[in-house]
């Protein structure tokens, strides 16, 4: 029996996709557990975006609301807006209502990653004020706790993530996410996997 892992990210310049791409390594190590990497759809035209600079988005497929009921686990990343979700994602999560409704993804694990420009800019918020999402929706949240161990005490670099998910700083675009930071979303991956498997095992 395989359980399913759907990580669902947006983002605008490449930092959270890369998180994304670790966190699936992390979810595929774990044995009987398949995962996917998506991404919602953009809602700002192309002019906007090029005034942004911002790159071709990845050739990862777009997901749409009723594909996150095939999964077993569910893992939404996303760069913080003044603290909170990005306007594409919360579109996306809005489009939900007709599953919210029935309920159709209640009892289902779900974990969030996340990207800000710096400390201080949200790498708790983004996450804690993502949780009506889930709450709603009847789904349960597992943070990560401090389950990656010496590493969430990391003082000599600066680095992301927080007992709440992986994270990464993006400075002023340039920067991207660390070794350190890199291993903290494989071990979210792995880590979220084990649980999902898990669950989908007792039910």
């Amino acid at each position: 029996m395989v359980a399913k892992v759907y990580i669902v990210y947006y983002s605008m310049y490449g930092h959270v996709e890369k998180l994304a791409q670790e966190i699936k390594k992390g979810a595929e190590s774990v044995e009987g557990v398949e995962a996917k990497v998506w991404q919602v759809a953009e809602t700002l035209p192309e002019e906007v975006l090029g005034k942004m600079y911002a790159p071709p988005k990845t050739d990862a497929p777009i997901i749409t609301p009723d594909e996150l009921t095939e999964a077993d686990g569910l893992l939404f990343g996303f760069p913080t807006r003044f603290g909170m979700m990005p306007a594409q994602f919360k579109a996306f999560l809005d489009s939900t209502g007709g599953l919210w409704r029935t309920q159709a993804l209640a009892g289902k694990p779900a974990g969030f990653f996340y990207s800000t420009s710096a400390q201080g800019s949200g790498q708790e918020t983004t996450a804690l004020t993502a949780i009506t999402q889930l709450v709603h929706h009847g789904m349960i949240f597992v943070p990560i706790g401090y389950t990656f161990g010496a590493g969430m005490f990391e003082m000599e670099q600066v680095k992301g993530g927080s007992p709440y998910g992986a994270g990464t700083y993006a400075g002023d675009g340039s920067r991207q996410p660390s070794e350190l930071e890199l291993a903290l979303a494989f071990h979210q991956g792995k880590y979220f996997a084990g649980i999902a498997k898990k669950l989908k095992g007792s039910a």
